[in-house]
């Protein structure tokens, strides 16, 4: 006896990280239909994008996109453009062109930030050296580039904009603070920068391109960037869980690396003997890693920090962002569309629950 195929609201719901109660009804079932529609064109379309004439940019294209990932991206413009024409042609096109962003980014990322895996494979530079890893990044965001240039100046311009701001987030983050700088405004506004912007470029697409009231654009803008910080802040507190087969990466991986994480900021924040010692100690441990130390030197402080009250607080921070995520969708009108984005909001904030 063989199972019935999920239904595409129960496929939809997956991919976003939540149940499919949201689309029960017929209107809403409809809705899912027509996302998953797009995704599939969406990803023949990345497929053939990522075709290459050279044998070695052919395999390293297309090495990240074959190990997976959710698309959220594209679904989320899929899902905005639901509240105009819905998947025009220039809606995939947006699609594809902010995934092709986005995996672009995760091989410069990777390079700059010294990872071992990435989608649960070597990371590419692990594979063909940091050169060809950084080198493919820009192949994929120069195909982004010539897809949005089909759409002309508005297209253009959203991509041009998202990827300054992806390069001044990773500068940002490399270079670090500059003296007078609060630390943590500088950490959140790297986040929004790295992260935030590209989500929020989703969010818009979706509204710029089916032609959607212009009046819904800014509010989608506004979510996605806050969805983007709060996605990253979460992000910092699974970092630090103890459970290596369910987060997919060693606990405290960043920070091993020498990555600052809103928790490690907070703790710097502290006055307490308590607080000073344990920064002292992870930045001790961070600098041994450094210069060749097995990077177990900080089980121990990690482990201390994963229990403190900075981490809690980096919970609160990030359910704050979620919240303010969801009241910018008051202008959007009620129905599948607004509730799926605020459904996504919601279960990011659970992830480290």
């Amino acid at each position: 006896m063989t199972s019935s195929p999920a239904s595409p609201g129960t496929r939809l719901a997956s991919r976003l990280g939540f149940s499919d109660r949201v689309f029960l009804g017929p209107a809403a079932r409809r809705i899912a239909t027509r996302i998953e529609e797009g995704l599939d064109l969406v990803e023949a379309g990345l497929a053939d994008e990522l075709r290459m004439a050279d044998p070695v940019a052919d395999a390293v294209a297309r090495y990240l996109y074959e190990a997976g990932g959710k698309r959220i991206r594209p679904v989320l413009t899929l899902l905005t453009a639901q509240l105009g024409d819905g998947n025009s042609a220039a809606v995939i096109d947006i699609a594809k062109a902010l995934e092709l962003t986005h995996l672009g980014s995760l091989y410069h990322d990777d390079v700059m930030d010294g990872a071992d895996t990435r989608r649960g494979v070597p990371a590419a530079h692990g594979v063909w050296g940091n050169n060809v890893a950084i080198l493919t990044g820009d192949i994929l965001f120069s195909r982004a580039s010539q897809i949005m240039s089909r759409h002309g100046e508005r297209a253009m311009r959203l991509q041009a904009d998202t990827f300054e701001r992806l390069v001044l987030g990773q500068m940002h983050e490399t270079v670090g603070a500059q003296p007078g700088d609060d630390p943590i405004e500088f950490y959140i506004q790297v986040l929004a920068d790295k992260t935030g912007s590209l989500i929020a470029a989703a969010t818009q697409g979706g509204v710029i391109f089916s032609g959607a009231p212009a009046e819904y654009e800014e509010p989608l803008r506004v979510y996605g960037e806050k969805v983007g910080v709060a996605f990253q802040l979460l992000d910092d507190v699974i970092d630090l869980s103890a459970d290596a087969e369910e987060t997919g990466k060693v606990p405290g991986t960043d920070l091993r690396a020498g990555v600052p994480t809103m928790p490690s900021l907070l703790l710097k924040t502290g006055t307490a003997p308590a607080d000073i010692d344990l920064a002292a100690r992870i930045d001790e441990g961070v600098a041994r890693i450094a210069e060749g130390a097995d990077p177990a030197v900080l089980d121990g402080p990690l482990a201390e920090l994963r229990d403190h009250d900075a981490t809690r607080r980096t919970m609160e921070l990030a359910r704050t962002w979620t919240a303010d995520a969801v009241a910018a969708l008051a202008p959007l009108p009620k129905g599948t569309v607004r509730e799926s984005l605020t459904r996504f909001a919601e279960t990011l904030a659970d992830r480290s629950s």
